[in-house]
């Protein structure tokens, strides 16, 4: 009988030979508006963005639940969250994973912030990181920092699920200690 891990390998072989994949939107532009969302996460709960006004967030697009890098990349998140905490900034996952995968991912891993599902792909496609292969669709790897006023603060194109923690948590602290730009 074949893993999981062996059977997600054999899809990404199948995929590279199915032709490449239909890529999602283009990213919103650092400064603009970030594309809002509602969505449940891994309790049946539904968020939206709205729900985090006033606060900094940190919003992390992964493949799939459970498997290396994303494992990883959770746990770090995990690991950190009083820091997150600490500063007054949020952290929200999301893949397109339904819930009872979320479930079993958050409890297998005691996650203790919010991964939401994103089952359609909509709000992975708004933020320009859905891949599409016909067979399979996933989120890229891809983060988002969001301001308090709701704009997109900083994009992460290129993440290293190994060190991405430390990095957003630098950025968050230093995007907090600017001063407030007037009018």
């Amino acid at each position: 009988m074949l893993n999981k891990n062996t059977v997600l390998s054999l899809l990404a072989t199948l995929m590279l030979f199915a032709g490449l994949p239909s890529w999602a939107a283009e990213t919103p532009p650092v400064g603009g508006a970030a594309p809002g969302f509602r969505l449940q996460d891994q309790n049946g709960e539904w968020h939206d963005l709205a729900d985090y006004r006033g606060r900094w967030l940190a919003v992390y697009f992964y493949p799939k639940d459970d498997t290396p890098g994303c494992t990883t990349e959770a746990c770090n998140f995990r690991d950190n969250i009083y820091a997150f905490k600490a500063i007054g900034a949020e952290v929200v996952g999301i893949s397109v994973d339904n819930v009872d995968s979320h479930r079993e991912f958050s409890e297998k891993y005691k996650l203790p912030f919010v991964i939401l599902a994103d089952e359609t792909g909509a709000t992975a496609d708004a933020y320009g990181v859905l891949r599409d292969w016909q067979l399979m669709k996933i989120a890229s790897r891809q983060s988002f920092l969001v301001d308090p006023d709701g704009n997109i603060a900083k994009h992460y194109a290129e993440v290293d699920p190994d060190t991405h923690t430390q990095d957003v948590l630098a950025d968050l602290e230093a995007m907090m200690a600017e001063p407030e730009q007037g009018p």
